[in-house]
């Protein structure tokens, strides 16, 4: 390990702790009160620190490649499929790779993996999800969506064209890597837990590292953000069953209506949040979809809510779900109603970056632009799952731009990204392969 990049290390270790405890100089702040731009803070060391001609290289063919990456991301967008559902887009990344030289083969049904070999060494694995949404696109753009119901509304879409970007960088640069990358294409990020079907069936087994990149909604355009341990809470779904007797509304004496303690029950869980758990622990307790009556004169035999607990420490999880069950049980018990809870689809684990793989990570980035420390999102990535086997970063990738419009949430009708930034996506994958596998600075 060189000493300048030992000094960027040190840097990038300050700047993390600093702005996450609140302590950054406030000229810096008043430069980047959003994330931390390393030319405002530099000192000399790191200053000099420059890009070596192999990676001078791979950000001049990162850039040439962005219409090509940019146009494999609106073929996608175009024709969103749902998890375990993403046949076309799976055969467009098959014929990519292969073309590039890649070893491909299938993983997690409607997964591909590509692996590219050059010598012996070790073996770092990149990973893009591939699946929609169930939502209907609202932007008026001509790549929009030509499947009703469906949308990229989480920039999935932009994730498989920075990696085959990537992967044509790699192919161009193969006599330069000492080792093994591997690719990994996954289905069913959204809820399906496809991550886990790609552990379970061994398709990282021998993976000694692993990098992740998510656009950003919330970052500002081009800015690339990690953050060491904790990064992404769990997510565990649930369904409460309220039941009862049903009958007219008119006559409410005659039945057991379940609806009653559906709407304590409601209550009675956020207080689960304010009053059983300590105030400093991040928790989210949501139930935004019940299904009752269809009728405003019908009192229903049964109340059905579905809800998410979001933590980041899994025994809290347990402990708010046996909160849940009690307060589910007894207060249906209280209207002659039977009231049950079961945990339903695949839970998904905290996101945990290894800290000295997410240094190393903002500290290859550095080299593309700005870089901030990412915060911690009570959203869920079933990155996870790879995390539990393999050490890695989830990174997150800046692309919201007001001046373009570019301004919605993930999952909102008109979500969209800044693509002229997308090309960073592909540097930075490379980059972080490159640096991994030959420079082995971790």
């Amino acid at each position: 390990m060189t000493p300048t990049y030992t000094c960027f290390k040190k840097l990038i270790t300050f700047l993390i702790i600093s702005q996450s405890s609140k302590q950054v100089h406030s000229s810096v702040r008043a430069v980047a009160p959003q994330s931390i731009y390393l030319c405002a803070v530099i000192p000399a060391c790191v200053i000099k620190l420059s890009l070596d001609p192999v990676e001078e290289r791979i950000v001049e063919l990162s850039k040439s490649l962005s219409s090509y990456v940019i146009d494999i991301r609106r073929n996608i967008h175009a024709h969103p499929e749902l998890r375990f559902e993403e046949y076309r887009t799976s055969k467009l990344v098959e014929d990519e790779l292969r073309k590039l030289g890649f070893e491909v083969y299938r993983a997690a049904d409607t997964g591909v993996i590509g692996v590219l070999k050059s010598g012996e060494g070790r073996v770092v694995a990149l990973r893009a999800d591939m699946d929609a949404l169930p939502v209907q696109e609202e932007n008026d753009v001509p790549y929009k969506s030509k499947v009703p119901g469906k949308m990229h509304a989480c920039g999935h879409d932009a994730h498989v064209a920075m990696l085959l970007g990537a992967a044509r960088v790699l192919s161009a640069m193969r006599e330069k890597l000492v080792g093994t990358v591997k690719l990994v294409f996954q289905p069913a990020e959204e809820g399906g837990a496809g991550a886990k079907k790609i552990v379970e069936e061994g398709a990282i087994d021998g993976v000694n590292a692993i990098f992740g990149l998510h656009v950003w909604s919330e970052l500002p355009s081009g800015v690339i953000a990690t953050r060491k341990g904790p990064a992404n809470a769990s997510s565990t779904s649930i369904l409460i069953k309220i039941k009862g007797l049903g009958g007219h509304a008119a006559h409410p004496e005659l039945t057991r209506d379940p609806t009653v303690p559906a709407a304590d029950i409601y209550n009675a869980i956020q207080k689960i949040v304010s009053r059983n758990i300590d105030a400093f622990t991040p928790l989210v307790v949501s139930t935004p979809r019940f299904e009752a009556s269809r009728a405003g004169n019908v009192i229903p035999d049964a109340v059905e809510i579905y809800g998410t607990i979001r933590a980041f420490d899994m025994s809290v999880r347990d402990r708010v779900l046996e909160r849940i069950e009690k307060v589910v049980k007894h207060y249906s018990a209280a209207w002659d109603c039977e009231g049950s809870v079961e945990v339903i689809g695949t839970p998904y684990p905290p996101v945990v970056n290894t800290p000295e793989l997410a240094e190393f990570a903002l500290a290859i980035a550095g080299k593309l632009g700005p870089v901030s420390e990412a915060p911690m999102s009570m959203g869920a990535e079933d990155f996870s799952f790879y995390l539990q086997k393999v050490p890695g970063a989830f990174i997150i990738l800046g692309v919201k731009n007001e001046s373009k419009g570019v301004i919605y949430p993930h999952h909102h009708p008109k979500f969209d990204v800044d693509e002229e930034v997308l090309w960073k996506g592909t540097a930075l994958h490379t980059l972080l392969a490159y640096n991994y596998l030959v420079k082995k600075s971790v």
